[in-house]
């Protein structure tokens, strides 16, 4: 009989095909910083990261957590540490800048592929934000395979420079 801990549950099809993996937010600061440090070093990580132009130190991971908490602070958002299972697997979240709130991933090379099923599950949040009523996305040139955007239904609206760097701007709507 199904339910009974003797006998297994038949498999789920979809489960069979791609095992579901539990995906969490937490705050920053609660990740070690030699672990921030060892994710952004990893010359995968900055290939698409024009802004990444030198090694990260425990010290430089302690302001960037000082500085995404503090977005926290001001805008009561901001971006998370991404657990996987419980394992940490990236960074990312909203970001206030002027009066658009831009998101942004970051993600270790094992998990380059669940980027699409993280920002899913993150939009879920800006949608049920009303001070959120569309997110932008920053994108560099080097990024080639950008159709999950727009099956996301974000449009392109415009390049920018930022930093120094140029980036293709997108725009998704998160209201009804």
């Amino acid at each position: 009989m199904y339910g009974d801990p003797r006998t297994p549950n038949p498999p789920d099809r979809a489960s069979t095909i791609m095992p579901r993996t539990d995906i969490a937010f937490v705050r920053l600061p609660t990740i070690p910083l030699e672990t921030l440090v060892a994710h952004m070093n990893d010359p995968r990580t900055g290939v698409h990261m024009p802004l990444l132009t030198s090694a990260w130190t425990t010290d430089y991971a302690a302001a960037f957590v000082a500085a995404k908490e503090a977005c926290w602070h001001r805008d009561g958002l901001g971006h998370w540490a991404i657990l996987e299972g419980g394992r940490y697997i990236g960074w990312g979240g909203f970001q206030k800048e002027g009066d658009e709130w831009d998101f942004g991933l970051v993600l270790i090379p094992d998990a380059f592929g669940l980027g699409a099923r993280i920002t899913r599950q993150a939009l879920a949040v800006a949608r049920a934000d009303p001070r959120i009523p569309y997110i932008t996305f920053l994108l560099p040139p080097s990024r080639k395979h950008l159709g999950a955007l727009g099956r996301m239904g974000a449009e392109r609206i415009g390049a920018i420079e930022y930093d120094g760097a140029e980036f293709g701007k997108y725009r998704l709507d998160t209201g009804p």
